[in-house]
């Protein structure tokens, strides 16, 4: 799935993604600024949930409630070395069912395992987008 989109429009994103996504591990691949986290705020908003989301690049991982589920938001973008999380207890996350929007995944690749989607986002211009769903 291709989505051309504008900032303006990423509710309606975040809504086509979770129809679309074969499971509830969403991988975000593309380069700083070009809206991972917004799009998962947009997510987190659409499944539910009331909380205030946050990017957690110091944190690494946000955890967001719903009525049914858990939400676990990553920002793996300071992660150095796999170690790193392996400290805070990745594997329990990674092994439950509950919601996973992981950016910057390509730092823990060798631990992912399926099912996961892959979403890459990339600047067409200033205010647009091009996403890709990959399953």
């Amino acid at each position: 799935m291709k989505i051309n989109y504008e900032l303006s429009e990423v509710e309606d994103v975040a809504k086509q993604l979770i129809k679309h996504a074969t499971s509830k591990t969403l991988l975000f691949y593309g380069n700083m600024g070009v809206g991972k986290t917004t799009l998962i705020k947009a997510i987190v908003k659409e499944l539910g949930s009331m909380d205030e989301v946050s990017s957690p690049t110091f944190s690494i991982v946000n955890e967001y409630e719903t009525e049914n589920v858990l939400i676990y938001h990553f920002d793996l973008y300071r992660i150095n070395h796999i170690e790193e999380v392996y400290n805070f207890g990745i594997e329990d996350y990674l092994d439950s069912e509950h919601w996973k929007l992981i950016e910057w995944p390509e730092k823990i690749e060798s631990i992912l395992f399926e099912p996961f989607d892959v979403i890459n986002i990339e600047l067409s211009s200033e205010n647009d987008r091009i996403l890709k769903l990959n399953k």
